[in-house]
């Protein structure tokens, strides 16, 4: 079986040497006015305070679903995300396998005041430097994608540039990628290899995340990810100790991504 992320994280290896070749670091700090100097929002609070805990997510297609709203744009979408009640935004800003964009990423914090995370495959710090610049307030780090040396090292530049860290598994191995620069910890239900998804996966590993979390003295906010389609699920998911819940194909593959967030959220209550 064709392995999914390993043909993603070698396709993104390619992209950030070019973009690294077009833009070098030293030029991509001199984009707008004192690009670090913007006050970030917490991602981690925003969830914690929030009722319904959602991540709304703004993507056009998957590599296991194709195109899912080709011609998505933010100020339809994003906008109206803030508005019905999403705690915070994932925005895609892979091109080849998720037809996202760091455009999208800047035309998005331009239009809301609510934690926007880059949701992409980051293996380089060039990548975090991207993300500030352009207007995320938080980053995903995959755990299957890094080794825990680079997790570390990534996720402490974030930091220094106030930038929160999500980091992501898909099983428990994965949880000695746990550090102290790591804010949320999140299970991702869709197998990156396949793209199978299973939701059950994140009732399997909460009790692991929480043992892990506090033989390290680290306190992240627990996220669950893909697969969420059903309100009672995200009950049964609070109730089990997750308090963010991202969630994208669910709103995308409608023709209005922020009604149906405003309907999920109302079936919540």
């Amino acid at each position: 079986m064709k392995d999914i992320l390993h043909e993603i994280i070698s396709n993104k290896r390619v992209e950030v040497d070019e973009q690294k070749l077009a833009v070098d670091l030293r030029t991509l700090l001199t984009i707008g006015n004192d690009p670090l100097e913007r006050k970030t929002f917490s991602m981690k609070t925003a969830l914690a305070d929030s009722a319904s805990g959602i991540i709304a997510e703004f993507k056009r297609k998957s590599p296991s679903k194709g195109w899912l709203y080709p011609d998505a744009m933010i100020e339809d979408i994003v906008p109206l995300y803030e508005k019905n009640g999403a705690a915070a935004c994932s925005i895609l800003t892979d091109k080849v396998f998720f037809g996202g964009s760091l455009t999208d990423l800047q035309a998005a914090r331009r239009l809301v005041n609510i934690p926007l995370l880059r949701k992409d495959f980051i293996i380089d710090e060039y990548q975090i430097y991207q993300a500030r610049i352009m207007g995320a307030d938080a980053i995903l780090l995959i755990a299957a994608a890094l080794t825990e040396d680079e997790c570390l090292s990534l996720a402490k530049i974030a930091h220094e540039l106030n930038l929160e860290v999500l980091l992501e598994i898909h099983s428990e191995t994965e949880l000695s990628h746990l550090n102290p620069y790591i804010d949320m910890l999140g299970v991702n239900n869709r197998n990156l290899g396949t793209f199978h998804t299973d939701v059950e996966n994140s009732f399997r590993l909460i009790e692991k995340m929480k043992s892990a979390t506090k033989a390290t003295g680290l306190s992240p906010l627990l996220i669950s990810e893909s697969g969420i389609s059903d309100t009672e699920i995200v009950k049964e998911l609070r109730k089990a100790g997750f308090r963010g819940f991202l969630m994208g194909e669910t709103f995308m593959k409608t023709k209005q991504p922020g009604e149906s967030l405003l309907n999920f959220i109302g079936g919540l209550r």
